[in-house]
C-alpha cells in the first residue's frame, strides 16, 4: 500500500494494549497484536517483520475501474501463513467509482477468497475517483458474503472523496499514516489518523529495512474468523479458523506435520531468530526469514535449495508440504520455473539479460514468478531496458522530468501507479 502524510492527535491511552497473562498454551488474544500486509512483492510465501507478528493480510487481488489485475501469490501466501500459525485476513485495491462497477469488482473476487468466514476482507480505496454510496454498497456485499468488511486507505485522500463518517459509523476502518520512511518497529502514535472506529492502524512502510508495511490491531479484529489460538508444548502456535477453504487445507497440513518429518521437496521458511547454520557457523541476517525448498534431509538438518546451505531443522517452519519436484522440461526456447528461482537465476542459467527474459514474457523483474510457470526464453539476449536508481528526495514526477518521460508511463513500466511508494537505491525501469 501507499503513500501520504498528515500530522494528527495523540492517539489515547485506551487504545495502547498491556497483555494480562495467558493460560498455559493459550495465545493472547489480538488487540495490540503486530501484523503484515502482503502483496506479490512479497513473494509466494511472504515476509515477516519480527518474531511477535500475528498477524498478515494479503492482497488477492486488483480492480482497477474495469481491469482485474490477479495476484498469483495470494494463496500460497494464505496457506503459508496459516502453517506459521499466523491469522490471515484479505485485502482488494479497488479503484471503482457506482454500483456497477462495485458489482464487477466484487462478483469476480469474491468467490476467490480463501480466508475463513468471518475473516477481514479490506478494499483499499486509496486512487480514482470513489464515492460514498458504491463504498457502502460493496462494504454491505462482503458483510453479506460472511466476512468483516473493512475500509483501507489514507485519511487525507478518503475524507476528500467520501464521507468517511458515514461509512465509519457502519464499519471499522484501516488507516495508513507514515511520519517517515525510516525502520519503524513500532507505531509513533503522534502520527496516529484520529477517526472514528479506527481498527487497524497502519504505522508504517519500512517496518524493516527494503520495505514492509507494518501494522497494529487495536481492537481485536483480526481476531474474526478465527476460534482462538493455541500454542502447542513444543511451542508451535497453532491458528483455528472458523471455515476451511483449499489454501487453509494446505496450510493446515503443514502446521500439522512435525519437524521430524520435513523432507525433500518441501517449502520452508528461516526463523527469524536462527543465528548459525548446522555447521555452527554464524548465519548471514539476509537468510533469516526468506523462504527455501528443502533440496535434502540428513537427521536433524536440511538442505536449503538456492544457496546450498545446511540449517537445522529447529531453525526453520515448514510452510508448504509437498513430493520432491519433478525436473522441469526445459528447451532453448522455454524454461520451466524452479523453486528457488528468480528472474536474475534463470537469466544467468541462459547467459541473457534478466530485463529482456522479462520482456520477452510481457512482464517485467518486479513481477513475481512461481514454481511450475513455463517462461519462453526465445532471443531474450539484447536488453533494451534502461534502469534509474531511486534517491533521496525523488518523487516519480522529479524521475519522470529527468528521465523525459511521463510519470504515469514510468510508474506502469514498473507495475505500479504514481500513489505507490519508492524508496532510496530501489531500481525502476524506463
Amino acid at each position: 500500500m501507499k503513500l501520504n502524510k498528515k500530522v494528527v492527535t495523540m492517539m489515547t491511552a485506551a487504545a495502547v494494549v498491556i497483555f494480562m497473562s495467558a493460560p498455559i498454551n493459550q495465545v493472547a488474544a489480538a488487540k495490540g497484536d503486530h501484523g503484515v500486509d502482503w502483496s506479490k512483492y512479497q513473494g509466494s510465501h511472504g515476509v515477516y517483520g519480527y518474531q511477535q507478528d500475528k498477524f498478515v493480510i494479503s492482497q488477492v487481488g486488483g480492480y482497477y475501474n474495469g481491469q482485474f489485475i490477479d495476484q498469483l501469490t495470494y494463496q500460497t501466501q494464505v496457506s503459508s501463513a496459516i502453517a506459521a500459525g499466523k491469522r490471515a485476513h484479505t485485502y482488494i485495491y479497488s479503484q471503482f467509482s457506482g454500483r456497477e462497477q462495485a458489482d464487477a469488482m466484487l462478483n469476480y473476487y469474491l468467490p476467490k477468497i480463501q480466508t475463513p468466514k468471518g475473516s477481514i476482507v479490506a478494499l483499499d480505496v486509496e486512487s480514482g475517483q470513489p464515492d460514498t454510496d458504491s463504498v457502502i454498497y460493496a462494504l454491505n456485499r462482503i458483510k453479506a458474503a460472511g466476512y468483516t468488511a473493512v475500509l483501507y486507505g489514507y485519511k487525507n485522500f478518503l475524507v476528500s472523496h467520501i464521507n468517511l463518517s458515514t461509512v465509519a459509523a457502519q464499519y471499522p476502518l484501516w488507516l495508513a499514516e507514515y511520519p517517515d520512511y525510516n525502520v519503524t518497529p513500532d507505531p509513533n502514535y503522534n502520527y496516529f489518523p484520529s477517526y472514528d472506529n479506527v481498527g487497524i492502524f497502519q504505522f508504517t512502510s519500512t517496518y524493516i529495512g527494503g520495505g514492509l508495511d507494518g501494522n497494529i490491531d487495536l481492537t481485536g479484529v483480526t481476531d474474526n474468523g478465527y476460534g482462538g489460538n493455541i500454542k502447542t508444548n513444543s511451542g508451535k502456535v497453532v491458528v483455528k479458523p472458523n471455515s476451511t477453504t483449499s489454501a487453509i487445507n494446505v496450510g493446515q497440513s503443514a502446521n500439522n506435520t512435525a519437524k521430524a518429518n520435513i523432507k525433500s521437496g518441501d517449502t520452508v521458511k528461516v526463523n527469524l531468530t536462527a543465528t548459525k547454520w548446522a555447521n555452527g557457523v554464524g548465519m548471514p541476517a539476509w537468510v533469516r526469514g526468506k523462504t527455501y525448498q528443502v533440496q535434502q534431509v540428513s537427521g536433524n538438518k536440511v538442505l536449503l535449495a538456492g544457496i546450498m546451505s545446511w540449517a537445522n531443522k529447529s531453525d526453520v517452519e515448514l510452510l508448504s508440504v509437498g513430493s520432491t519436484s519433478t525436473p522441469a522440461t526445459n528447451s532453448a526456447n522455454s524454461y520451466t520455473v524452479q523453486y528457488g528461482d528468480s528472474w536474475w537465476a534463470i537469466a544467468n542459467k541462459f547467459g541473457i539479460n534478466m530485463y529482456s527474459l522479462a520482456a520477452v514474457n510481457g512482464k517485467t523483474i518486479n513481477t513475481v514468478i512461481y514454481p511450475g510457470q513455463r517462461l519462453t526464453i526465445g532471443s531474450a539476449t539484447v536488453s533494451s531496458a534502461r534502469t534509474y536508481t531511486v534517491k533521496y528526495g525523488d518523487s516519480w514526477w522529479l524521475i519522470g522530468s529527468k528521465l523525459g518521460i511521463s510519470m504515469y508511463t514510468l510508474a506502469a513500466k514498473n507495475g505500479k501507479t504514481i500513489n505507490s511508494m519508492i524508496h532510496p537505491n530501489q531500481i525502476l525501469m524506463y
